[in-house]
């Protein structure tokens, strides 16, 4: 399983569209992986609240949402659109 983190706050707007965004892309991403024989849900998205974190509210605060998985460093952050999402988390899982 991997884990692709969403960086954000509650009733950020934006990062709810980046949810929406996100939804079909991993959806798509998913089956294709489970079609592979990798399993199920391969990758599945957590959502973390920035406020929670004081390091996290410092490094996000004003660039929510941010889409990271949880072992790598490279990170897109909003705005991004499905084949933004869908290029950078096939980038990742290469």
């Amino acid at each position: 399983m991997t884990v692709l983190l969403l960086y954000g706050t509650s009733g950020c707007h934006l990062c709810e569209q980046a949810e929406v965004v996100l939804e079909p892309v991993l959806a798509h991403i998913n089956q294709q992986l489970v079609n592979a024989g990798m399993g199920e849900a391969v990758v599945v998205l957590k959502v973390l609240e920035i406020t929670d974190d004081p390091e996290l509210m410092q490094r996000y605060s004003l660039r929510i949402p941010v889409i990271r998985f949880a072992e790598s460093e490279a990170e897109l952050g909003w705005p991004f659109d499905e084949t933004q999402a869908w290029e950078f988390l096939f980038a990742q899982l290469e």
